[in-house]
């Protein structure tokens, strides 16, 4: 998993990943997930200012909304602009008015994708109440085009029109304006996309928000037609809010700015509509209209109206969105059903078939981009399986329809791209080989000859060649939030929703759940998908994977950094959260740094002797610092030692993250991008526990601070694994600048109280030591070492070791030789160990630290 941004000491960047051709080798599905960093301080201000969760701060954060007012108002969506503020929409509606005034004819030109059929529906409906004589055209998809052609102008001058108002298109429409107004047809433009590349614009009224100034330049044409319609002073505007929420979604603008204002409102509207044809359209689709959000306008009533002019003509779509009669609109409604159905069906036969075209153009050698041409794929369709090219390779895409059985000169193309990769600038750069063609940087669609078809091709992937970095062809999650799994309940997935709506430029939230668990897979959807635990921090949490072919990971069994959607799922009239899986990739941390040697240069054996020669075996000897702590520190209670730290010596910020995963924790302290050092009970059993999970801090025992403060002072965060097990644990997490995260739980509570117990109670350690010790009468170099080890893994600390020695002595049951070195047994005269000062302390130490730590219970995790 990647962090991003610089660190103060300079910038990180990936490693290398290789030649072009390697990466363009990729297996699909291989992802990188890349945790940006963000401000720390500016998360928790937002949290004291909008009273706010951690995991909603650190996305607003993320997300460039670090000053609480524009977080306030973000989160408030009530941006408002007047039509004036488009220049030059007075102009568009003194040509409107004067043709109403005189009774002409007025033609709405719209486009047959849902922006277009809803802003055709919007400017008829205020057309009419205005009393205007006013007809539609709609072109199709096969038979007229993309746009505003001189062929249709032509046919409209001809039938009578005397003005055209062109909706969600015609910005480009420079020679067909023309030739309008050379025929005495008036024309004003309403449309949204991008101007030709030479910069010429139509010789008429336009209303463009971005060229127009207007304060949210990302209006899809529905919401231009809307502004419209009210500078035209149409009643009907407001109550088409709900077209505009519609199309805005269908239509992938961002979702900032006013336009998460419209949609929102929209959203309201659409639940308590009582239009016919909308009510009939989501009982098909079967929406209920009282959890409507933008996944059900974009996956379920949008491609019911976009199978019209894709299969058919899109003025299927318009009659129902203008539909007064119900009987009728369930007609049409079933019908659009009906249509996107076949459409489905043609979908899949030419993803098919395009994906074999994608095998054998990469056995040939790795590709840059694709263009894929087929006999009799739908041009309606082409688009679609575009977008499904792209998501599974991540390469930009062109898909080409041929007629083949028509012989016809013209084919229909449709592209969509990846980040980072302008798909109109490529076109542009390939325009030679085209007859026509438009759109934006992640979707266009085009017209060409057929002979064109492998100059296309060469040129396009030769153009991608140049422009595409081997980076860019690796996908990205990119990740919002980090989260623990006790966060992942139904009051988060109500406190996200405040970001609603989401979709382009604002997707929902993905939270990463660092070296997540997998468990309880079962398959669902016949064997599509998969329902399954998510196991963080000691917590379970219902999850489920689309499209995963029943496996939401190659190897359950490993550890995952995955991310998720977190959402109120309703069934059965019960509302539960619920995660869908995004992306997930087996955990690979960076390493791990110590942060002392631990056994020093010459060994375990050399660092136990050094320990008792400096004086150093804690408890004993007490620097005065620790001893002054120890003294004006009553033990009341862990909490209210960390929560109110003496003035003087407190600088760090706590921050209590006790029953969070210490693996969220540790991923969230990376990412503010200071140096992490993580505090624990015992750094070799903590090791193996991390390693292969999380990495990229360093790590250090309570032990090793108290003999060496300074230490964490270079570390702005540190992270309190393990409680400590006194006061003078307590008064380092205080020490230096900075922050100190608490994230123990039950879990490390147990395991420091086991640390604690084996470092200070140590009865029973003394007692193996000397029996093994008077089996063999004494003991010396390798030998020594193995005795002081003891069993396990890790053995006995070089700290404890020292004790055990140190208590011997004491009481003269052993002799150490430290020139040899050598340990013998001096007596075996029984004895007992409290006549040892040094057994007195530790035991005392040991009661105390039992009581300081049975008050450091984490709260409920809820």
């Amino acid at each position: 998993m990647a962090v991003s941004a610089p660190l103060k000491d300079g910038p990180v960047r990936p490693a290398p990943p290789g030649d072009r051709a390697a990466v363009a080798a990729r297996p699909p599905g291989e992802v990188r997930i890349e945790l940006p960093r963000y401000s720390v301080p500016a998360a928790l201000e937002l949290e004291r200012e909008l009273g706010i969760g951690h995991v909603l701060a650190q996305v607003l954060v993320r997300r460039g909304l670090a000053d609480p007012d524009d977080a306030r108002a973000f989160l408030a969506a009530a941006d408002r602009h007047d039509p004036s503020e488009l220049a030059g929409i007075d102009r568009a509606v003194a040509t409107i008015r004067r043709r109403i005034d005189t009774g002409a004819r007025i033609t709405v030109h719209g486009d047959y994708d849902v922006d277009g059929v809803c802003a055709t529906a919007i400017m008829i409906r205020a057309l009419r109440e205005l009393g205007a004589n006013v007809d539609w055209f709609i072109p199709g998809r096969v038979e007229d085009g993309y746009g505003l052609s001189a062929a249709t102008v032509h046919r409209l001058a001809q039938r009578g029109t005397n003005l055209i108002v062109t909706v969600d298109c015609a910005i480009t429409a420079v020679e067909e304006v023309a030739i309008a107004r050379a025929a005495g047809v008036d024309v004003v433009v309403c449309d949204h996309h991008a101007p030709r590349a030479d910069g010429a614009l139509p010789d008429c009224p336009i209303v463009h928000p971005a060229l127009c100034g207007y304060p949210c330049p990302d209006l899809c044409g529905a919401g231009v037609a809307y502004k419209l319609a009210q500078a035209l002073g149409a009643g009907t505007a407001e109550q088409d809010l709900e077209l505009v929420a519609l199309a805005t979604v269908a239509d992938l603008v961002a979702l900032r700015g006013e336009n998460r204002r419209l949609v929102r409102e929209g959203l309201r509207e659409l639940s308590v509509t009582t239009r016919p044809g909308l009510r009939a359209l989501m009982s098909v689709a079967k929406a209920d209209p009282g959890s409507l959000d933008t996944g059900t306008l974009g996956f379920r009533l949008a491609p019911r109206i976009n199978a019209a002019g894709r299969m058919r003509r899109a003025d299927v779509g318009l009659e129902l969105l203008l539909c007064s009669d119900p009987v009728r609109a369930k007609a049409i409604a079933r019908e659009l059903d009906e249509l996107n159905s076949n459409r489905r069906a043609v979908e899949q036969r030419i993803l098919w078939e395009a994906e074999a075209q994608v095998a054998q153009l990469e056995s040939q050698r790795p590709r840059m981009a694709y263009v894929l041409a087929g006999e009799d794929w739908h041009p309606g369709v082409v688009g679609i399986v575009a977008s499904r090219i792209v998501e599974r390779h991540h390469r930009p895409a062109l898909l080409i329809a041929l007629d083949g059985a028509s012989g016809s000169d013209i084919a229909t193309g449709s592209g969509r791209s990846i980040p980072g990769f302008d798909l109109l600038r490529a076109l542009h750069a390939v325009a030679e080989h085209l007859q026509r063609y438009g759109g934006h940087r992640a979707a266009a669609g085009m017209t060409l000859a057929p002979g064109e078809l492998p100059a296309l091709s060469e040129a396009f992937e030769a153009h991608a060649a140049r422009v595409l970095t081997a980076e860019q062809l690796l996908p990205v999650e990119r990740v919002d939030a980090v989260v623990s799994g006790h966060e992942l309940g139904l009051d988060l997935a109500e406190q996200l929703e405040a970001l609603e709506p989401c979709g382009m430029s604002n997707p929902s939230p993905r939270l990463l759940v660092a070296g997540a668990r997998f468990a309880d897979v079962r398959t669902m959807g016949e064997g599509r998908h998969a329902r399954f635990t998510v196991i963080s921090g000691g917590i379970r949490a219902h999850a489920v994977a689309f499209g995963c072919d029943g496996r939401p990971v190659d190897r359950l069994k490993e550890p995952h950094d995955a991310t998720f959607k977190l959402e109120r799922n309703t069934y059965n009239g019960a509302v539960e959260p619920r995660l869908v899986l995004r992306r997930a990739q087996r955990c690979a941390p960076a390493p791990i740094s110590r942060l002392t040697a631990g056994e020093r240069d010459g060994g375990y054996l050399a660092a136990v002797l050094s320990e008792l020669e400096a004086g150093l075996t804690d408890g004993v000897s007490e620097p005065p610092a620790i001893a002054q702590v120890r003294r004006n520190s009553p033990i009341d209670g862990i909490s209210s030692h960390l929560s109110r730290p003496e003035p003087t010596a407190a600088r760090r910020t706590v921050l209590d993250r006790r029953g969070h995963s210490p693996l969220a924790v540790l991923t969230d302290a990376r990412a503010s991008g200071m140096q992490v050092l993580a505090v624990c009970a015992d750094v070799p059993r903590r090791l193996d526990g991390l390693a292969e999970r999380v990495g990229g801090f360093t790590l250090g025992s309570y032990a090793e601070l108290e003999r060496r403060p300074r230490l964490a002072d270079r570390f702005e965060q540190l992270v309190a694994l393990d409680p400590p097990a006194g006061p003078e644990g307590q008064a380092l997490l205080h020490r230096g600048d900075g922050y100190a995260q608490l994230a123990w739980g039950p879990s490390e509570l147990r395991f420091a109280e086991q640390m604690h117990e084996l470092e200070y109670g140590l009865r029973a350690s003394l007692v193996a030591l000397y029996r093994s010790l008077r089996e063999r009468g004494r003991a010396t170099g390798e030998e020594l070492e193995r005795l002081l080890r003891g069993e396990g893994p890790h053995g006995r600390s070089v700290q404890l070791a020292g004790r055990l020695i140190r208590v011997l002595a004491e009481l003269g049951l052993v002799s150490l030789d430290r020139d040899l070195p050598t340990l013998a047994i001096a007596s075996t005269t029984p004895t007992a160990l409290e006549r040892s000062p040094s057994f007195r302390v530790y035991a005392k130490r040991y009661e105390d630290g039992k009581r300081f730590l049975s008050s450091a219970n984490p709260p409920p995790s809820g």
